[in-house]
């Protein structure tokens, strides 16, 4: 650069820039030695004859002064860092403007590749010009990045861990927790078995660390969930058109719900993916990609996985039956075969892991539907999912499925009567959780996206709302709240390393099930927590640990750990236990070494925060 600080004249470049699939990134650069087709033989890179006169100033050479490209800002001086070009990507539907990139021997030290559309230097399918993006040369339009909060470091409820991964630790490194459902055969392995196999990968390439444990099946979900959302999508857009589709798919990935529970190794959250893929092959009417035998092998899948899948299908597999022609072709070269082959491969894998024939389908149903024994674990009103389970999963989209329910066309009623089945189904179970109604939000979304469509002239300012009114919760869920039960598992893990691991002995004195187990540690440390088995005796004056400990916390510790020998290393426990044991603490030789926030609204046995308490002289050893 001259001293004066003026950019230094760019050489004249004489050669026209190639238009082909291959056109390089910036600058001046040699013809590749080539034919193109429909260029009578000439030579990849050489102009046309008569070009260089003909297009004149469209021969766009790199001016001293030009405004060139660093990380989307002008950089000074006069390299030719990037064109600008006003051309629209081929195959990029945003109309973004094309910036060239330079070659590597004219990039100063620091240079990176501005952010947006930008031509990549390969081909697409069939020699097409392949639109770049910040995704690696994929279209802009690729797969969804799953939101803020889609790695779930917080938790929601025991079952993502205790029913799924745990299990799955125990079935590839033969050790782990199994409940009582697993005792009594009300659960199966098919799903834990999808983990297991993550697992069992990881140990093959002896990269089972305890974080990868954790992360890859999260991620493996993760995926999962952004194919089911562009299925959804797809699904839209060929019964309805583009804008109506992207206005479902809008309020899928809005909701605060979804971003809360779509990444979760929760069978309700594999039920509701499987419900997406088998919705878009299920035969609506005006529907071209109807397949019975691939739609009805995913419901025997979801049912499998967790037996009441079969609930909000119900109404669409008898719709569906009421239409068809040929009803005995349905029945047996369809759902007869398709079932024989599901139940029969489950059956396989229980057989293999428990060692007996077990239905635990079966056992699922008579025990959760036919006994109602889940009232252990709480009951709510027959109302509560009207009055406040099904508004709180679609918070600010409510108006909007209200509205959209409608305007939609006839053909929708099939799903509107799904949902509503659903919900009038287990609000006759006393038993009651926002997760179990989970799978009829997709069913909702395509009722929200058809109301925002037809709002015209407001859509704009309505999907700022569903957005914004979203971000909160859904950040909030997903990064914040009861986060302390995953946080509190690091000090767990510490001990894996510490020389007294063999003498370490943590005792989770919380709400049973409260945390994750040895599939968030990864170590046989002994670790023990409150038990709390439900009576399946019909005993009514049973009594589990967990209720028993918290009837008189000090007196339980005094008559469990009578003799200092069975004391325990470490101490987990709320907050709002802390003063009720503070003696038998300070007696003990118990020290405070951490303390991890939980959440902001405590209740009950649960508190704001969870202490990790360790006796000094183990303390010592450290």
């Amino acid at each position: 650069m001259p001293a004066g600080g003026a950019a230094a004249p760019a050489p004249t470049d004489t050669r026209v820039r190639r238009r082909g699939p291959s056109a390089l990134l910036g600058g001046t650069f040699a013809p590749r030695r080539g034919k193109r087709r429909g260029d009578g033989g000439r030579t990849l890179g050489a102009p046309r004859p008569g070009a260089a006169s003909a297009r004149g100033p469209e021969q766009r050479r790199a001016r001293p002064g030009a405004p060139h490209l660093k990380d989307g800002r002008p950089q000074s001086g006069g390299l030719p860092l990037a064109r600008v070009t006003g051309r629209k990507c081929r195959r990029c539907p945003r109309g973004r403007v094309v910036a060239h990139a330079p070659p590597p021997e004219a990039r100063p030290r620091g240079w990176r590749r501005p952010v947006g559309c930008w031509r990549g230097p390969g081909r697409g399918p069939g020699g097409r010009r392949r639109c770049g993006s910040a995704s690696g040369g994929r279209c802009c339009t690729a797969l969804p990045a799953e939101p803020p909060g889609s790695e779930a470091p917080t938790s929601f409820v025991p079952d993502e861990y205790w029913q799924s991964l745990e299990v799955a630790h125990r079935m590839v490194f033969n050790y782990g927790y199994l409940t009582w459902e697993w005792a009594n055969g009300l659960r199966g392995y098919s799903y834990p078995l999808i983990f297991a196999s993550i697992y069992k990968a990881l140990q093959l390439l002896a990269k089972d660390d305890v974080q990868l444990l954790i992360w890859v099946p999260r991620l493996a979900q993760a995926v999962l969930a952004a194919f089911a959302d562009v299925k959804l999508y797809s699904l839209v857009r060929h019964l309805e058109n583009a804008e109506t589709a992207k206005c479902v798919y809008f309020c899928q990935l809005c909701s605060w719900f979804t971003w809360y529970s779509c990444t979760r190794t929760l069978t309700n959250t594999m039920e509701t993916l499987l419900t997406i893929f088998a919705l878009s092959y299920y035969p609506i009417k005006g529907s071209k990609m109807g397949n019975s035998c691939k739609y009805l092998a995913l419901i025997a899948l979801a049912i499998v996985i967790r037996p009441t899948a079969v609930i909000p299908w119900i109404p669409l597999v008898f719709s569906h039956f009421l239409q068809e022609q040929r009803k005995a072709d349905l029945i047996l070269h369809n759902c007869i075969p398709v079932g024989l082959v599901t139940v029969g491969t489950s059956l396989i894998i229980d057989r293999v892991f428990f060692g007996e024939w077990v239905l635990v389908q079966l056992n699922f149903l008579k025990f959760n539907v036919l006994q109602n024994l889940g009232t252990f674990y709480g009951s709510h009103p027959w109302h509560w999912y009207f009055t406040q389970g099904l508004p709180v999963i679609l918070g600010t989209h409510l108006p909007f499925f209200i509205h959209g329910c409608v305007l939609a066309p006839k053909r929708y009623r099939i799903f509107l009567m799904a949902v509503i089945w659903t919900v009038l189904v287990y609000s006759t179970l006393s038993h009651k959780e926002f997760r179990f109604i989970y799978p009829v939000l997709p069913f909702c979304m395509v009722f929200c996206g058809y109301s925002l469509k037809h709002l015209k002239a407001w859509k704009k300012s309505a999907a700022s709302f569903l957005l914004l009114s979203n971000l909160v919760p859904a950040l909030y869920t997903g990064l914040i709240h009861q986060r302390g039960s995953l946080d509190v598992m690091s000090h767990i893990q510490q001990l894996c390393n510490n020389s007294y691991q063999s003498q370490a002995f943590v005792f989770i004195m919380m709400p049973c099930h409260s945390t994750p187990f040895y599939s968030h540690v990864h170590c046989p440390l002994k670790m023990r927590f409150l038990q709390c088995p439900p009576d399946l005796t019909g005993n009514e004056s049973y009594i589990d640990e967990a209720d028993v400990f918290y009837s008189n916390p000090l007196g339980w510790l005094n008559k469990e750990f009578y003799n200092d020998t069975l004391l325990p290393s470490d101490l987990i426990f709320f907050s709002v236990l802390e003063q009720e044991i503070s003696s038998f603490l300070a007696l003990r030789g118990y020290e405070k070494t951490a303390t991890v926030f939980h959440t902001h609204v405590p209740q009950g046995r649960v508190g704001s925060h969870i202490y990790v308490y360790r006796k000094k002289t183990e303390m010592n050893h450290t």
